[in-house]
């Protein structure tokens, strides 16, 4: 089964169940576990090749939508769930499969479409940096830099490094997570739909919820809302924390409708 951490205590409101995205894991969701845990038991996974969970050579939204059905069954069931990126389509997967498993659906910045980008390059620049000549994360950045600009994106990759006296590692199966690309950056085609309100949220600067993307949006999730955050790109959760946990606040304590 796949890693977790709980936060907060069982309450009235249904268990917050997180999941994050690509090159990720539980970890980076900590402070706004924390923060949504007040009034409720919130729980951090971390997805298969990922952190502290298994490896394994498969990595589909069928399979992960699985892996969280049954964490789900661990925790007791209906509920609610965050998913932002790749998590938030494996979320998707999940409540298109078992819609009796969520109680409130919260997709972060991702549409369920097959996207043109690929992530492979970051694969390949973290396969390529030579872990024996590194010593601390600034060793391997100089590395990264070269290949990648964007401080923030190395620094969010270079999360996933461990640094041991013994040998470094990823935390992250990269030869599995390269092999899987394509169906990672993709949506598999399913004939279903989830039908109770549910919100996705995107960041104003982020091109991964457009309005070409809508139809197979609403498709599958007939009654969905989508807010907008204004001065957030991809990483909303990340780079306008507080209007994030405000919206997520208020929707997960409304009214089902």
């Amino acid at each position: 089964m796949l890693h977790y951490q709980e936060f907060g205590e069982a309450s009235e409101y249904p268990t917050l169940l997180i999941v994050h995205g690509l090159f990720g894991s539980g970890r980076n969701w900590r402070a706004i576990a924390k923060r949504l845990s007040a009034d409720r038991r919130v729980v951090t996974v971390d997805m298969r090749n990922h952190g502290s969970s298994f490896w394994n050579d498969s990595h589909t939204y069928f399979d992960m939508a699985n892996d969280l059905a049954t964490v789900i069954h661990t925790l007791g069931s209906p509920v609610d769930i965050i998913g932002h990126s790749m998590g938030g389509k494996a979320a998707m997967m999940l409540a298109l499969q078992n819609p009796k498993l969520i109680e409130k659906l919260i997709v972060v910045d991702i549409a369920p479409v097959t996207y043109e980008h690929s992530q492979i390059s970051n694969v390949q620049v973290m396969q390529s940096i030579p872990l024996d000549k590194v010593s601390k994360r600034s060793d391997a950045d100089k590395f990264m830099a070269e290949h990648i600009s964007e401080e923030m994106v190395r620094a969010f990759l270079l999360q996933s490094l461990s640094i041991e006296d013994s040998q470094n590692s990823w935390v992250l199966n990269l030869a599995a997570l390269g092999t899987n690309m394509n169906q990672i950056v993709g949506f598999p085609e399913i004939d279903a739909q989830f039908t109770p309100p549910c919100m996705f949220i995107r960041g104003a600067l982020s091109a991964y919820i457009l309005p070409s993307h809508h139809r197979a949006l609403f498709q599958h999730f007939p009654n969905a809302e989508i807010h907008t955050i204004d001065g957030a790109g991809h990483w909303v959760h990340a780079e306008s924390q507080r209007a994030f946990i405000a919206v997520v606040s208020d929707y997960l304590k409304s009214k089902p409708q």
